[in-house]
């Protein structure tokens, strides 16, 4: 039996156990997909000689990063971000190989792109973290410029108390990729002035726990187009399985 699975810490209840071992049965795939909670990105190599029945890995935090020196391929999409969130384990008689790509991107494109219209030229991007950065390779290659958005001072970004109303009538496309308002702590919101936004607006939500933020709920009552990141998670499994089966 063919062997899938999740690396990071702490691994609670995760999505991608349940939707790939449901997808299993349902289509008759004889494999299982396992949660490996390693406390060390250097306890990867033990995990994969206790597995050789191993095909594939999905990567979440904190090792997105952490584990590209680990990898014998990494493509240009995840290299250029910086992060990888799929490996292809590759059996080569004795010898292992293990290919990176990055889900995460394809996932955020396909579900975003339908939203978009010719007048949506600019982006907040709401974090600084690993998915921060594929979400603004994704915008780029959507044709969006992008800033990101801290409550520090850094390169590049901008901070919270400066985002005036003009601010989001220009960057009319505003993504979460902050934890605020996932479950349990609902009642939490980005600080923006959601009074300014309109139907010219979108904000998408990476967060899919509860189905809709305060975030999502502020936009959606001026108007705005919401969205958050369950089509996405459902669209990167989908790619994950395409890359441990080689379809490039």
């Amino acid at each position: 039996m063919d062997k899938y699975g999740l690396i990071g810490y702490p691994l609670g209840h995760s999505f991608s156990i349940s939707f790939h071992n449901q997808r299993f049965a349902d289509e008759g795939i004889n494999a299982k997909y396992l949660n490996f909670e390693i406390p060390s990105i250097d306890d990867l190599p033990a995990v994969l000689g206790s597995n050789p029945e191993l095909k594939g890995l999905n990567v979440t935090i904190p090792y997105k990063e952490k584990v590209i020196p680990f990898l014998d391929y990494v493509s240009p999409e995840a290299r250029a971000i910086g992060a990888v969130n799929v490996i292809r384990v590759v059996h080569e008689g004795k010898k292992i190989s293990l290919r990176g790509y990055n889900s995460d991107v394809i996932g955020f494109t396909q579900s975003i792109e339908p939203m978009l219209e010719p007048y949506h030229k600019k982006a907040l991007i709401l974090g600084t973290g690993g998915a921060s950065k594929a979400i603004a390779f994704g915008l780029k290659s959507l044709g969006l410029d992008s800033v990101f958005v801290s409550r520090y001072e850094r390169p590049n970004t901008i901070q919270y108390e400066r985002i005036t109303p003009e601010v989001v009538k220009e960057y009319n496309v505003i993504v979460n990729c902050t934890p605020l308002g996932m479950f349990p702590k609902t009642e939490e919101c980005p600080l923006l002035p959601y009074e300014a936004l309109d139907e010219r607006n979108i904000l998408y939500d990476l967060i899919y726990n509860p189905d809709e933020t305060l975030f999502m709920k502020k936009g959606a009552a001026q108007g705005a187009q919401v969205k958050n990141g369950l089509e996405m998670l459902l669209l990167q499994a989908f790619a994950s399985w395409d890359f441990w089966n080689g379809k490039e």
